[in-house]
């Protein structure tokens, strides 16, 4: 998989002659496939005084966030294995949004029908924006008895395989092209923007980030410690299984790619830690992140004693705020949901 296959043209300001001593350049994409911003970092000034910290900023493609390229990555290992076939496949997929919202963008570039399966705690924003695309968004309402939704999704996706012998699941639990697609782009990224680092914090989801990050530092011997980080009430690091109204990180299921091999710490965050660090971002740093960089913000501090002075520490912000202004930046959302504003005043 490329992203680099952009056309990148220095064009002079109109009426300048080409030896004017001009500074324009315009980014000029052939699709939408191709607008993948992979080199963005904000330093987070004092957030751990003594050393730099970096947010790795996934939000700013189409798609609004990290998922983007996991999305593109899982079409085209499809199309080139030819489970996936132009004209005749339909795609489905289990997704708490920003998955669905980039596989809309991809599969409606690339002609493929697509349904998600998601399920009440996908903000209804991410819902409008997949059936803008064209997708059928399928609602599960009911949680399943460890709390959460995941199994009644793959339960529903298995029902509508079995249905439909042109429905076509990409599996990002299970499928390698979703690792590939961050040890290729986000690990590679990091590595060549910032050089050597001391400290990577990855939220884990269906853990892809995680496990594409693990794999380009041992491929390529590098040092640095890497923290998962994840939700309480997942089972990902073995944890019991419990409600989480927080969408993008979490699992009550453990996706088939994930691997613990003991080369990664871990850690655990409760969801008023998410809420209250992504609020702490939005009035310290002018910048609204979504829950999943919350949490990851909140694993920085809570081991910021272990990190020695000097360190160089890069956090994956996998997405922006904007779509989460009804729910965890809603004063009204939150007094909805008591167990989410404890730590919310002592930020």
């Amino acid at each position: 998989m490329e992203y680099d296959a952009l056309s990148i043209i220095e064009a002079r300001p109109f009426g300048h002659s080409a030896d004017a001593d001009w500074k324009d350049i315009r980014l000029i994409y052939r699709s939408v496939n191709e607008i993948i911003h992979d080199d963005v970092f904000l330093e987070l000034a004092d957030f751990l005084p003594g050393s730099e910290v970096f947010l790795k900023i996934e939000g700013l493609n189409p798609a609004g966030s990290i998922k983007f390229k996991a999305a593109l990555n899982l079409v085209e290992r499809a199309e080139e294995e030819g489970s996936l076939v132009p004209g005749t496949s339909r795609v489905i997929e289990s997704s708490s949004g920003n998955l669905g919202v980039a596989l809309g963008i991809v599969c409606a570039i690339k002609g493929y029908p697509l349904t998600i399966v998601a399920d009440v705690n996908t903000v209804e924003s991410a819902v409008l924006a997949m059936e803008a695309l064209g997708a059928d968004v399928v609602i599960i309402e009911e949680p399943d008895a460890n709390g959460g939704f995941l199994h009644k999704r793959l339960a529903f996706v298995g029902d509508m395989l079995k249905a439909d012998p042109h429905l076509v699941w990409l599996n990002q639990y299970k499928s390698r092209a979703n690792v590939e697609a961050h040890k290729d782009t986000t690990a590679r990224s990091i590595d060549r923007e910032l050089g050597p680092i001391d400290y990577l914090f990855v939220g884990v989801g269906t853990s892809g980030t995680l496990m594409g990050c693990l794999e380009y530092r041992r491929e390529n011997r590098l040092s640095h410690r890497v923290v998962g980080v994840d939700a309480e009430g997942s089972i990902t690091f073995g944890g019991s299984s419990k409600r989480r109204y927080v969408p993008g990180l979490g699992a009550s299921r453990l996706p088939e790619i994930y691997s613990d091999d003991g080369s990664f710490h871990k850690v655990l965050i409760p969801e008023h830690e998410s809420v209250a660090l992504c609020h702490h971002a939005a009035r310290a740093y002018g910048l609204l992140v979504g829950g999943s960089t919350g949490t990851v913000l909140a694993a920085v501090r809570r081991m910021r004693d272990e990190i020695p002075r000097g360190s160089r520490v890069v956090v994956i912000s996998p997405d922006l705020g904007d779509k989460y202004l009804s729910t965890i930046y809603s004063e009204q959302w939150l007094k909805a949901h008591p167990t989410l504003i404890k730590e919310h005043s002592n930020v």
